[in-house]
């Protein structure tokens, strides 16, 4: 895999089209200026235009220098909606120079992530006059989360084709189940659960996990670990699997918090074990006692459930087979 060096020596190379272009910085400059002046739009179309026009001509490492810097200083200056075209269009350079993914593009993926507003959704409107309010309230929250959603949806599956992780990188998927859980005005904690799954902190998992649970409805806590935990065991990761679980009831002691008492819970402490111990017979004994528990979330019941125990390793390699969430996660 090349470096991040090499990419930019690559994609450096003159071309008889380079004399056309300026030294990129030139741009970055005049750009800068004209949207210190208050042109958000006019500096929007010309990024978009002169960046094209660096990729036209396979200068590909200032094209992405010019949509990093554009995407960042639109995100600073308020406009999420430029922000995020230009920070999509930072990634379609990516796929079109065919630049590897390395930590190095991760961190100037983070850059711009950090830079998406986090403003939680008010919830303490009361009268009707707050009514109008709040609407603008939800709709500019449905914006960011939409906006903030599509350019790291886009750089996961950059980082999926053109980096190590078949799944895409860990650390882009916690950067969008964080920002899905604290900005979505409509929680969706499968999303937010098949994203940290696919991700590398298993510790904010469980907070978030917790958190959840100190706000949802009743009868929704459970189903939210249950979910967390058999999604871990979809992918054949039981480490994690029974790692989350005991972080949980950690976190939870430690906040002096109760932990959601249930069959359902009963039903994934009992898999846990069963999957360790691998005792398989057991398992479809479980599966019929606590079926009522299964039942109660209609997702599980699209489950092909089967077990395949690989008894040649030390470590149990455990894998159920379901469909828990969509390909639009």
């Amino acid at each position: 895999m090349k470096s991040g060096n090499q990419v930019r020596e690559k994609m450096s190379r003159e071309k008889p089209r380079r004399a056309n272009l300026p030294p990129v910085q030139e741009n970055i400059n005049k750009l800068e200026k004209v949207i210190s002046d208050g042109n958000s739009y006019g500096a929007q179309q010309m990024y978009k235009s002169i960046s094209t026009r660096y990729v036209s001509a396979q200068r590909c490492a200032e094209a992405l220098d010019l949509l990093h810097s554009g995407a960042c200083l639109q995100l600073k200056h308020g406009e999420v909606t430029c922000g995020s075209e230009l920070a999509v269009m930072f990634v379609d350079a990516l796929v079109k120079g065919k630049i590897p993914c390395d930590p190095e593009i991760v961190d100037r993926i983070r850059k711009i992530y950090k830079l998406f507003p986090q403003i939680p959704v008010p919830s303490n409107f009361a009268v009707e006059d707050d009514v109008q309010e709040l609407t603008e309230a939800l709709g500019a929250a449905k914006t960011r989360l939409q906006s903030c959603y599509s350019f790291l949806k886009a750089a996961i599956k950059w980082s999926a084709e053109f980096g190590a992780d078949k799944n895409g990188d860990p650390q882009l998927h916690t950067m969008l189940a964080e920002y899905l859980y604290s900005e979505s005005p409509e929680m969706d904690m499968a999303k937010v659960s098949y994203h940290f799954v696919r991700g590398n902190n298993l510790k904010k998992f469980a907070t978030t996990l917790v958190n959840f649970m100190s706000k949802c409805y009743p009868g929704e806590d459970d189903i939210a670990i249950a979910r967390a935990i058999l999604m871990y065991l979809s992918m054949g990761n039981l480490q994690d699997a029974s790692s989350l679980m005991e972080e949980l009831k950690k976190q939870v002691q430690a906040q002096e918090l109760e932990f959601p008492v249930s069959d359902l819970i009963q039903f994934i402490n009992l898999l846990l074990l069963t999957l360790e111990k691998e005792t398989l017979p057991l398992f479809n004994a479980l599966r019929v006692k606590y079926k009522p528990s299964i039942d109660r979330e209609p997702a599980f019941n699209e489950f092909s459930w089967y077990v395949t125990l690989r008894k040649s390793s030390m470590a149990c390699s455990v894998e159920i087979h379901f469909k828990i969430c969509s390909e639009t996660c």
